[in-house]
């Protein structure tokens, strides 16, 4: 969600400056073009050529000569698509509300334009110092957004606010608060990960599937506005903003599903549920034996969960997922008829480079009475955006299929 877009990160001098360097990691893994801005406090906490190193370029104001930049901070300053200050003391929160600029970080700061977002780390109660929140109101009153900091243990020794928002968090609001609002005020609910069928306490039958694209997702779509519900059998951590079920057996997904059924607007069935559960599940491990070499079970199908909800649906748009081996296209075109769906998107688990615990994704999105679309080979993150942006037209322009 924020590939290409030019990310100004400046750190100011915090102990908190050491998950700056996450920082910088996920942005520019999620595909940001990232420059770096040290205050000189800064550098007593993290050197510049660790932040050299992760965002792959000269770190302000270090390596600035009049030769190189005249106006340097001028440049940056029109440079810059997102400004992040992380951490964020109470001294550069001051500067900035009163449009002090003393150093490069803050003059580059009073010259940018482009969206900001504050990141506070500081002590509880220079937090709660009435002058502190007085910049903080002054901030928000210009446009800056404040991610505010939560309850954690401080340096001082004891927990109090002033703990600076995990790498993650960050990443996920600067990315929630500057992709457009597709999904807003919509009810999403989605399942994801393989579902596990016990065979004694100690064994169970289940499939590869991460859970990863469900995760995608959940976090694109709150990402897009959309208020999200998550039906997981998968052990990722959960993204941030969304509400989740966990489960573990297919038919624990099927109850979830049905209880969030009616209140939601969007349906997603990525999870890869197993066809099969044991008929008889042993409540003692069943141990091995040295005159049988042999372990026979016997199987009855599973819910179809994805055919049930579409016996159910009224006003939601029903999707569904198809992961094949083999004729992808025509086994995915039986499926969203069969299955009486608004959208089916099919991937081929047999890619090397897609697919189960894949962080890639390629797919073909089938709907009714429409030529199927491929959306190429790109990360789960940028295939959910783009299923997602096809669905919010689809809402827009049409009433899903009857």
């Amino acid at each position: 969600m924020l590939k290409n877009k030019h990310i100004a990160l400046y750190i100011s001098g915090s102990i908190a400056a050491y998950k700056a360097a996450s920082l910088t990691r996920l942005l520019v893994k999620a595909g940001a073009i990232v420059r770096v801005i040290m205050t000189t406090a800064a550098t007593n906490f993290i050197t510049p050529l660790t932040m050299q190193t992760l965002s792959k370029h000269f770190v302000y104001p270090q390596q600035i000569t009049t030769a190189d930049a005249p106006v340097a901070h001028i440049a940056l300053a029109d440079w810059t698509d997102i400004a992040i200050i992380a951490p964020a003391t109470a001294n550069i929160i001051a500067k900035m509300a009163n449009g002090i600029a003393d150093d490069f970080a803050t003059t580059a700061l009073l010259a940018t334009t482009a969206a900001k977002f504050v990141v506070p780390a500081m002590n509880e109660h220079m937090w709660n110092n009435p002058a502190t929140q007085h910049n903080l109101t002054t901030l928000r009153t210009n446009g800056v957004t404040i991610i505010e900091p939560t309850v954690g243990f401080l340096a001082e020794g004891y927990a109090g606010k002033g703990h600076m928002r995990e790498p993650s968090d960050i990443v996920n609001y600067v990315a929630s608060a500057t992709m457009p609002a597709l999904l807003a005020n919509k009810k999403v609910l989605i399942s994801a990960g393989g579902t596990k069928e016990p065979i004694d306490p100690v064994r169970y039958i289940t499939n590869r599937s991460s859970g990863k694209m469900g995760y995608a997702l959940a976090q694109v779509a709150q990402q897009m506005g959309a208020q999200v519900t998550l039906v997981s059998a998968s052990t990722l951590p959960t993204p941030p903003g969304v509400t989740i079920h966990k489960v573990t057996t297919a038919q624990q997904m099927q109850t979830a599903m049905n209880d969030n059924f009616k209140q939601n607007d969007i349906v997603i069935m990525a999870a890869a549920v197993a066809d099969y559960r044991v008929l008889h599940v042993a409540t003692q491990k069943i141990k091995k034996t040295t005159d049988n070499d042999q372990l026979n079970l016997k199987l009855v199908k599973n819910p179809d969960i994805l055919a049930t909800l579409s016996q159910q649906k009224t006003h939601q748009y029903l999707v569904g997922f198809a992961a094949e081996s083999q004729n992808l296209l025509a086994n995915a075109q039986k499926k969203l008829i069969n299955k009486h769906v608004d959208m089916l998107v099919a991937n081929d688990i047999s890619a090397k480079d897609a697919g189960f615990n894949s962080d890639n994704n390629r797919v073909t999105v089938l709907r009714p009475h429409q030529a199927s679309q491929v959306l190429l080979l790109a990360s789960k993150q940028q295939i959910a955006k783009e299923i997602l942006t096809i669905i919010s037209n689809e809402i827009k322009n049409k009433k899903p299929c009857d």
